[in-house]
């Protein structure tokens, strides 16, 4: 078998924490992580156009293989020469494998161990999700990296539904390794599942590292459960994926998370919090979100972070902003891209943090600057404490 066209190299480890900074090369790109990747559901980022991603310097974006196989559908996108053409996008692309919906969409579906059968909220029309299905669109699609299709449930289910779904998810990694078309420009990944139970995740790790995935991603948390359950599974499945592959934990999104699990030994993270956020009229700041369409901004001439770079900070106030959320879409754009912007420079500083050997000092300039008053979340002050780094 020829070598998939991913490779991972770890440039340094923090010597007290589980972070590492890493590089990380696909076939459309070369980036380093710990990396936050912004969620482009149906091809694009709403209201942000490609080019603007470019500017701001994005490397990588994600796609939703259900939304996608629905609408263009996977004729028209092979028609198309792939998702990287059909939205003139010439960095990487990671594309989910649709079985999110498994829980989004829950009232939809229907599940047998064939596939899922989902009705769709776009016209109402079934579609059969199989793990051949899904890795035939994602193959249309041309991802860098694809996801295997999952049997996702909630995380708080309990039981053998639990169990069923992750000795499933392992078979059908296996029929997805079997229907992948590209091994030689697109990557599948395995979805580490399990639950909150320790034994359940240990014996999906050691059955999915056996298949030998370019990298794993970290499935089926940030689903309402306790932020002690939250990281200690995270931190579990750190423990025991392989050192040498790409670490994907997915749907988180919130700084406090993406601080935390960087220590405890995450390199990928996915959420659509940063663009949803904006939508509502909320910017991202060190010290949390500032809500401009509140009152208190009608004179406000400050840019929304002093520090930030982007075009919105460098060329708006507050005040502007506030005045153009309250029935202009101008201002959910530049929220937008200024949002884009905030995760990526938290994620750099991180990187910079691990690459200087003090990131235990970044992590608590961080928390004294978003909680000054020292109330940390107890989950964050655990977590951290589990990774030799003491709060102040």
């Amino acid at each position: 078998m020829a070598p998939p066209p991913l490779s991972f190299k770890v440039e340094a480890r923090c010597s007290t924490t589980k972070a590492r900074l890493s590089t990380i090369s696909l076939p459309h790109n070369t980036f380093q992580t710990p990396i936050f990747m912004h969620v482009g559901t149906q091809g694009t980022i709403k209201g942000v156009t490609t080019q603007q991603l470019n500017d701001l310097g994005v490397p990588i974006i994600l796609g939703n293989t259900y939304h996608l196989g629905h609408r263009p559908g996977p004729d028209i996108m092979g028609e198309a020469g792939g998702l990287h053409r059909f939205m003139n996008w010439d960095k990487a692309i990671l594309t989910d494998s649709g079985g999110f919906q498994m829980v989004s969409l829950l009232k939809l579906a229907e599940f047998t161990e064939q596939g899922v059968k989902f009705q769709s909220p776009h016209n109402g029309s079934e579609m059969l999700l199989t793990p051949e299905h899904s890795m035939a669109i994602q193959n249309a699609l041309g991802s860098d990296v694809l996801m295997q299709l999952d049997d996702v449930v909630s995380v708080l289910t309990e039981g053998e539904r639990m169990k069923d779904a992750m000795d499933r998810s392992i078979r059908w990694l296996d029929r997805c390794q079997t229907a992948h078309k590209r091994e030689h420009d697109q990557n599948l990944f395995g979805i580490i599942q399990g639950g909150l139970n320790p034994t359940w995740r240990k014996e999906c790790l050691d059955k999915m590292i056996e298949r030998d995935c370019p990298g794993y991603a970290i499935g089926g948390l940030s689903g309402g459960e306790e932020k002690a359950d939250f990281w200690k599974t995270v931190s579990l499945c750190t423990d025991h994926l392989p050192p040498n592959k790409p670490r994907y934990l997915m749907g988180v999104g919130y700084q406090v998370e993406l601080v935390v699990c960087s220590a405890l030994g995450c390199d990928m993270y996915d959420c659509v919090f940063p663009t949803r956020t904006a939508r509502f009229g909320s910017a991202l700041v060190r010290t949390g979100q500032l809500q401009l369409k509140n009152t208190q901004y009608v004179t406000d001439t400050q840019p929304i972070d002093k520090d930030c770079t982007c075009m919105t900070c460098k060329e708006y106030t507050r005040a502007y902003l506030h005045c153009l959320l309250q029935e202009d879409t101008t201002g959910v754009i530049l929220l937008t891209i200024h949002n884009i912007a905030f995760q990526l420079r938290l994620m750099s500083d991180i990187r910079e943090a691990v690459r200087e050997d003090r990131f235990p000092n970044f992590i608590k300039e961080y928390f004294v600057r978003m909680f000054p008053k020292k109330n940390y979340p107890e989950w964050a002050v655990d977590a951290l404490a589990s990774v030799n780094v003491t709060l102040p």
